[in-house]
């Protein structure tokens, strides 16, 4: 466990510029912003490119040094400064039609963070990294799944250099807020399993088959696909299932349909509850399949680790937050992030500010101007009491 030395004192005590925390917001939600508030800047096209030009050019106005490195990923640092890095940022790129906080604040937090050390001459600027990740949403068509730049990242010489990683942002749901909680120290990443269902049953004239001599694969498929939500109830209250993707073939309206696949997404904070889960769907799609005359086959599609932030770390990141004197909690991301990847390499903890709504990915994606610059400043005084910790040991 970090003992937290104490932050300085309110009258030397660093703090961030909210004016001009919003107001980078604002400018890069212009860059590939839409009509409707939205923003379009997938990884790559010409809206994403140009939002890293005008990131790397904020941090040279700042008197910081920027570069960025062969995946695409950009970096600041305060000049002078010196290995081993305390990287905060997370990534710019969006969803087609997505919001202009998802990724982008906690990298514009990081950014201001980096100024404000920066200009008050605080040493702790010296051991701060920013960065803003290539392709974290995976939205274009050639991406590779997404959380592309810390994938590469980690797998390069540059990580070595890094002792902890700080990733600030958005909720994306609607938790925090119900809760009336300010910010929320992040314990860590569901894990993600998606599982293939093919139900076979016999194709048919549906004008004169009876229907019970039917072996109706879309009704059984029908029946697996209700099954779901109670499924991942009873392997774990917290866990969330979907089915997004349902086919059945031929897929003619006087057809009775032959075949059916669903795909099954079921997130979990533990592969114990993502284990029952699959065992209870091939239970219940066995079942309902042989009641419909049909067999069943759950396979596995792909399946994503869930993540443990560092405990000593998140700590500190808590104390931080208490000292500021807000409701602030602890909690769960059912989303997938950037820090998923920097966890299994190095310290990790994230912070999240409220989604208003619960709402991302989308145009009305919001959060008050308050709760951001309240979680800009936690992440500040984060850096700070790191610093300190640091020193101690030394």
């Amino acid at each position: 466990m970090v003992t937290t030395p104490s932050l300085d004192t309110q009258a030397t005590r660093v703090t961030v510029r909210g004016d001009r925390l919003l107001a980078d917001i604002t400018r890069l939600a212009a860059i590939g912003g839409r009509l409707d508030g939205g923003v379009d800047r997938v990884a790559g096209s010409a809206a994403d490119l140009a939002a890293r030009d005008w990131l790397g050019a904020r941090i040279a106005e700042a008197g910081c040094v920027t570069w960025r490195d062969p995946t695409g990923n950009i970096f600041g640092r305060a000049p002078g400064g010196r290995d081993p890095w305390l990287l905060a940022g997370s990534h710019t790129d969006t969803v087609p039609g997505g919001g202009r906080l998802d990724g982008a604040y906690g990298v514009l937090a990081a950014l201001e963070t980096l100024r404000a050390l920066h200009e008050s001459g605080h040493p702790a600027a010296r051991c701060l990294e920013i960065v803003s990740f290539w392709d974290e949403e995976g939205a274009a068509p050639t991406s590779t799944g997404g959380l592309t730049g810390s994938t590469a990242f980690c797998a390069s010489d540059h990580v070595k250099r890094v002792a902890a990683f700080l990733e600030p942002h958005i909720e994306q749901g609607p938790r925090m807020e119900a809760a009336g909680f300010d910010l929320a120290v992040v314990d860590g990443i569901v894990g993600i399993d998606r599982h293939t269902v093919v139900v076979t049953g016999e194709t048919n004239h549906a004008g004169t088959t009876p229907t019970d001599r039917r072996a109706d694969a879309g009704r059984a498929a029908a029946r697996i696909l209700i099954a779901v939500r109670d499924v991942a109830a009873e392997a774990d209250p917290s866990m969330v299932a979907n089915v997004g993707c349902v086919e059945v073939l031929p897929g003619a309206p006087n057809v009775v349909p032959g075949e059916a696949r669903l795909v099954v997404e079921f997130r979990a904070a533990t592969r114990a509850a993502l284990d029952l889960a699959a065992a209870r769907l091939a239970a219940r799609a066995e079942e309902a399949a042989r009641e419909e005359r049909c067999t069943a086959a759950v396979t596995p599609l792909s399946s994503k680790p869930e993540s443990r932030f560092d405990p000593a770390l998140r700590d500190l990141l808590g104390r931080t937050c208490a000292d500021l004197g807000v409701p602030t909690t602890s909690m769960v991301s059912f989303a997938g992030h950037d820090a998923g990847v920097l966890s299994r390499h190095v310290p990790t903890a994230m912070l999240f500010v409220p989604s208003t709504g619960g709402v991302s990915h989308a145009p009305a994606e919001h959060t008050p101007d308050r709760q951001l610059v309240l979680g800009c400043q936690a992440l500040l005084d984060t850096v700070v009491a790191w610093y300190q910790t640091r020193g101690e040991r030394q």
